[in-house]
């Protein structure tokens, strides 16, 4: 059985960039594996979860029903209440690897994690497919392989959480929310990413996200692939991401 990781921080991972595609490939016959810093189980951003505190913008940023409904789900998981730790991974124990977002600050100990840039960098010399999605493009971002000196993005094309989207929501939420939206404050997502490439065209934007994707309506989400790796911009292209990131799976079997 081919077997998945999806490492996560302790807390504030986005529960839809997990759930969905945990969802999707468990439904399809994968075996996925969780891992945290200490090998405890992890928790979703409550507040993306339930909404609370959102305001206005709740309907606009809180997971949709179908997300809350895999969460639900994989939270009672075996595999998850019963994670690895980041240390005792080996990448030769899986055949692919998702990372899923969340801009609460506590991700920063997953997105800095040289542990888990060390993993990175080992699956993208052996080509074995990987996802990343929202914030988690920052981790490959942030990989570097000592065998060039600079990040396992260098010369692939990626997308991220969008600079435009990471400032309107922190405008928009900011009397209320503080900096909550904003996982490093004075910078953003795409700048960090972006400077990590080859080129500046290898950062592709897509069209203007806007709706959720499901799975009757694809069209309203973007996922980009290049190779073995899939990225994709926020949960509203979840479901483009794990479609992307299963047919890396189907073709590297």
């Amino acid at each position: 059985m081919t077997k998945i990781l999806i490492p996560i921080p302790s807390y504030g991972f986005d529960p839809t960039e997990a759930a969905v595609p945990w969802k999707l490939l468990t439904d399809s016959g994968f075996e996925v594996a969780f891992a945290t810093p200490d090998g405890t189980a992890g928790s979703a951003d409550l507040r993306m979860l339930t909404g609370e505190g959102l305001g206005f913008l709740r309907r606009v940023l809180q997971a949709r029903e179908d997300a809350v409904e895999a969460y639900r789900e994989m939270e009672v998981d075996p595999a998850f209440l019963h994670p690895m730790k980041y240390v005792d991974v080996v990448e030769g124990d899986f055949e692919g690897l998702l990372l899923p977002g969340g801009h609460d600050k506590r991700v920063r100990e997953y997105l800095e994690s040289e542990v888990l840039q060390r993993l990175v960098v080992e699956l993208f010399r052996a080509e074995k497919p990987v996802g990343a999605i929202c914030h988690a493009v920052i981790l490959p971002a942030r990989s570097i392989d000592p065998a060039t000196g600079r990040s396992v993005l260098y010369g692939y094309k990626t997308t991220s959480w969008l600079q435009t989207n990471e400032l309107l929501s922190y405008q928009a939420t900011r009397l209320w929310l503080g900096d909550y939206l904003v996982t490093y404050p004075g910078t953003t997502v795409e700048e960090e990413v972006r400077a990590a490439l080859a080129d500046e065209a290898d950062f592709v934007p897509g069209p203007n996200p806007v709706l959720r994707d499901d799975p009757e309506h694809l069209d309203r989400g973007f996922a980009l692939r290049d190779r073995h790796y899939v990225s994709a911009r926020w949960y509203g292209d979840v479901y483009n991401f794990a479609k992307g990131f299963f047919e890396l799976l189907q073709e590297a079997a």
